[in-house]
């Protein structure tokens, strides 16, 4: 989209409110709203704020910092229009007062790891498989955990009382541009799915930051509750996001597929999940950056715990979905939609072209159901497991030799001293478990 045509439709549209939006480097949506006045400004790159106010960017004596909007992602919000006046958004990339990219911004740094992948000859597509639970709220308007349906996977009306608010965030979805696949009630009371259509990495880290975005928006206006945390019910399945991606060839080809070759993978195909495989564990506290995540991350409740592939085996960490062709992708389960997407996908990205890049040898598939492994017969396949707990997960981060590569160096440590902070947070608190367990016992 061009400077010319957001102008066009800032007239045709009325669009009197600008919303300029980032991400911290924890993946929360931040954004300055703007009066129309202030538009032409914007659409320049001049509109200035205060990146000390950020957790993660920088300190106060080194604050200046540029919001450089992308045209590709200017878009009219369906459902902030009143009397006539509609708001939008862009999304920005930060820059330094010096006019050069601040190597903070998580989408700048997406950026640079896909111009290294594009020396090497690739480009990444990414498709993700975003769940939400929706929940009621109480009298006062909180949050609750109680459900609005009483449904499982795949059910429909009239028990998913979800539906109407799903179809509202679809239409709004498909007004914003996004080309939905499918959607349905997931396995969980009031857990929900809406797929669309992969993209570049960068794009389909814009969508999916404004996908969550929207959810939550139109839940609202229902009513409920929606939320992304990975495990909000004890004893049910929790919310992942599972991960498509493939490389592709500069002249548009995938990478992945070789007709003659092994279950139709090319040799890329295969080192790619090499590369992954490697370097899970040392992933995990970015596609897992939450206490709660590793809540999800246990046996039993469909989540990928064990570090194996498979063309099928749902229990695997990486799966082949049955698509050949243009299609041909591997499904990585771990992560969960509190994830930076932009971070995600950079330490995957980096993950696979390290396998590439060192040739390194692909385990052999794992085609049995991993759960129902006993541990010796794991240890004697060479299946490893996931961290268990954040703590594990970024000692983890920290031992990978990859990770400040794949990060820079800025993000890198300010995302350990964070989740190194909420780990400690968690560590000292004293839980409602201790209470109802310790408080009239001892």
């Amino acid at each position: 989209m061009t400077r010319d045509q957001i102008m066009k439709i800032i007239k045709e549209q009325n669009v009197n409110f600008f919303r300029l939006q980032f991400v911290d480097i924890f993946g929360m949506m931040k954004n300055i709203a703007i009066p129309r006045s202030q538009i032409d400004k914007a659409l320049d790159g001049k509109i200035m704020f205060d990146g000390s106010s950020i957790e993660g960017f920088v300190r106060i004596n080194e604050s200046d910092m540029y919001l450089k909007p992308d045209y590709s992602t200017f878009v009219v919000l369906p459902w902030r229009q009143k009397d006539g006046s509609n708001a939008a958004r862009i999304i920005c990339d930060i820059y330094k007062s010096d006019g050069t990219p601040f190597s903070g911004c998580p989408r700048n740094n997406l950026k640079r790891v896909m111009e290294e992948a594009k020396t090497l000859g690739y480009t990444m597509n990414v498709g993700t498989e975003c769940e939400f639970f929706l929940f009621r709220r109480d009298e006062e308007g909180r949050p609750t955990t109680v459900t609005d349906d009483v449904t499982g996977y795949f059910d429909v009306e009239p028990d998913d009382g979800g539906i109407e608010c799903r179809r509202a965030i679809i239409e709004t979805l498909e007004e914003m541009g996004f080309e939905i696949e499918a959607s349905h009630h997931e396995v969980a009371e009031g857990q929900h799915e809406i797929n669309f259509k992969y993209a570049d990495a960068v794009t389909a880290a814009d969508n999916t930051i404004t996908y969550k975005w929207v959810v939550r928006s139109i839940a609202a206006e229902f009513g409920l509750h929606a939320t992304f945390m990975p495990k909000p019910i004890f004893g049910i399945n929790g919310s992942g996001m599972h991960t498509n991606q493939s490389l592709f060839n500069l002249d548009g080809t995938n990478a992945f597929f070789d007709e003659k070759g092994p279950l139709q993978l090319s040799e890329v195909a295969y080192k790619y999940i090499a590369g992954i495989m490697k370097n899970a564990r040392g992933f995990a506290a970015v596609t897992n950056p939450l206490v709660n995540s590793y809540k999800r991350l246990v046996a039993g409740y469909e989540a990928p715990v064990y570090i194996a592939w498979s063309a099928s085996n749902r229990s695997a960490l990486i799966r082949i979905p049955a698509s050949r062709g243009m299609g041909t992708r591997t499904e990585v389960r771990c992560p969960d939609p509190t994830c930076n997407p932009y971070l995600a996908f950079a330490m995957m990205l980096s993950s696979g072209l390290d396998g590439i890049k060192n040739n390194l040898p692909t385990p052999p598939a794992t085609n049995v159901d991993i759960f129902e492994m006993t541990a010796a017969e794991k240890v004697e396949a060479g299946i490893a497991s996931l961290p268990a707990n954040l703590y594990e997960a970024i000692q983890e981060l920290k031992a990978n030799p990859i990770a400040k590569e794949a990060l820079g160096t800025h993000i890198f440590e300010k995302y350990v001293e964070g989740k190194e902070k909420e780990w400690d947070c968690f560590r000292t608190a004293v839980t409602d478990w201790e209470l109802n367990n310790y408080l009239s016992k001892y």
